[in-house]
């Protein structure tokens, strides 16, 4: 990813995916941005968040004027742009180029941790209108976690119920197998160890690995992840690690 300092933020960007870098405390999200397709779905957007308390966007200046954020339960700020008024690659800063360049990773989900799941879940499904993919409950039928999605993919973001608020991860996608593999090989070229996977998710049915950055969130590379239809149900599992890795050992959140 190339990256370039601008308004006290550092922007890394590479084809198909962004993370900004800025001044805070570790493992908080500075806020996410989704990208909405076409002006019919961005006025559906604006009606159904009509009654809505909106965030204030000031400190922020890189978004454009049409930018709406809005401010979770856990204070998370979510923002939301028609996608036309996005950056176009001609209006960014070039690429860094690599004589050995890596397969292609596309911003594909992120997680929180939360204290606060349900809470959470009727925010960004019942307000916002994100689809519930799957759910994760124990034994006793308490939600656990859950995945909710913005399009065809599996799940935009994952919300993991633990005792404290925090970002979890971000995940990139790769095409296949093959590319999983070169991104492997690639943390290991740079001695950065992966701390978990190779393994398969349960809910999504993804293949995986995870790094850690310096502030110990984790990064994803994963591939193959569920494509789901508007009939698609819910679906239900059980809280254990089998659930978020069908292969083996998992990162519990609770």
């Amino acid at each position: 990813m190339s990256c370039h300092e601008a308004h006290g933020t550092w922007f890394c960007r590479n084809e198909d995916r962004e993370v900004l870098v800025s001044e805070g405390q570790a493992g908080q999200l500075h806020y996410a941005l989704f990208g909405i397709k076409g002006s019919e779905e961005w006025a559906a957007f604006k009606l159904k968040t009509r009654a809505l308390r909106t965030a204030d966007l000031k400190a922020y200046p890189e978004l454009p004027d049409t930018a709406m954020g809005f401010i979770d339960p856990d204070q998370n700020c979510v923002v939301f742009v028609p996608e036309s008024d996005l950056e176009s690659p001609t209006q960014r800063p070039s690429l860094a180029t690599n004589s050995d360049p890596l397969p292609p990773a596309a911003s594909q989900h992120f997680a929180l941790r939360t204290p606060n799941i349900q809470a959470m879940v009727r925010f960004y499904t019942e307000d916002l209108g994100f689809i519930l993919s799957d759910v994760v409950k124990d034994d006793t039928g308490q939600l656990k976690a859950c995945f909710v999605r913005g399009n065809e993919m599996h799940h935009t973001l994952a919300l993991f119920g633990a005792p404290v608020s925090c970002f979890d991860h971000q995940s990139f996608e790769t095409p296949g197998w093959h590319e999983l593999k070169d991104w492997a090989d690639h943390m290991g070229q740079l001695r950065v160890e992966i701390v978990w996977g190779v393994g398969r998710h349960g809910p999504g049915n993804d293949v995986f690995f995870m790094v850690r950055d310096p502030d110990g969130n984790l990064a994803e590379i994963s591939s193959e992840i569920e494509m789901c239809d508007a009939s698609r149900p819910v679906g239900e599992w059980k809280h254990e690690e089998r659930t978020l890795n069908l292969w083996g050992k998992a990162i519990m959140r609770s």
